[in-house]
């Protein structure tokens, strides 16, 4: 986006729109699944409440759906935070991952038309595209809509729900274990390689061309804890407080 989370807000306000725990929900999703807002940050209700401009009840609700959804965790008297899977949970989301793609992968192969073929090669395109640039959050978003189309597309809708939630987990277990050396976990090709597949038919390898990158997309963490302090406005677009 080319404007600011304030800028949006704004215009939601002069369109007469209130700002509902749903948009909290969708802010808060974007910014995990970008990596902007790391596992382990503090959600506090009242901070939250005065960047959206609304009451802690509404926060509140945004939360519980947060929750619902395994992007937030939620204990008794405390602060909610961004989830911080294990290290475990981290190597069984990633086997979750490639059983669930891969069959959905397989079951695609020969089945998608030139549309929906077309608008997944775009996708990679631009995913290419923004990575050439720098532009990461870009490049994250345009990764995560083919695999999201791809859920999308799925003649077996109880494993397209699945992948979309695994896909959503695997995201956040990436920006908690990326290693701090790496700019970007972008894996040439492979998800040309994955069109390919589709394009022609080919079941098993489109399996194993799921298998292969999410193999390798976990060969790129570091899995072992860490630390991080994250500025809520900055993140949402609000102007930072003075010291």
């Amino acid at each position: 986006m080319s404007h600011s989370w304030r800028d949006d807000i704004e215009a939601a306000v002069k369109a007469g729109e209130r700002i509902s725990d749903r948009h909290i929900v969708d802010q808060v999703r974007q910014a995990v699944l970008t990596q902007r807002l790391p596992p382990g940050t503090r959600l506090p209700e009242v901070a939250l409440g005065e960047i959206f401009g609304v009451s802690r009840s509404v926060v509140r609700r945004a939360l519980t759906r947060l929750a619902a959804d395994h992007v937030v965790d939620q204990r008794p008297n405390q602060v909610s935070r961004v989830r911080a899977p294990s290290v475990e949970e981290t190597r069984e989301t990633f086997h979750a991952r490639r059983l669930v793609e891969g069959e959905v992968a397989a079951l695609l192969a020969g089945r998608l038309g030139g549309d929906a073929l077309d608008a997944l090669a775009a996708e990679a395109d631009a995913e290419a595209a923004a990575h050439a640039l720098g532009d990461e959050p870009a490049r994250i978003g345009h990764s995560l809509a083919i695999h999201h189309r791809l859920a999308e597309l799925s003649p077996n809708r109880v494993l397209g729900t699945m992948l979309t939630d695994l896909v959503l987990r695997t995201s956040i277990v990436i920006a908690l274990y990326k290693r701090g050396s790496l700019a970007s976990c972008y894996l040439v090709g492979d998800h040309m390689r994955l069109l390919d597949a589709l394009r022609g038919g080919d079941a098993e390898g489109a399996r194993q061309a799921v298998v292969q990158h999410l193999a390798s997309l976990e060969g790129l963490l570091d899995l072992g804890p860490r630390d991080s302090g994250t500025d809520l406005k900055a993140i949402f677009g609000a102007a930072p407080a003075e010291a």
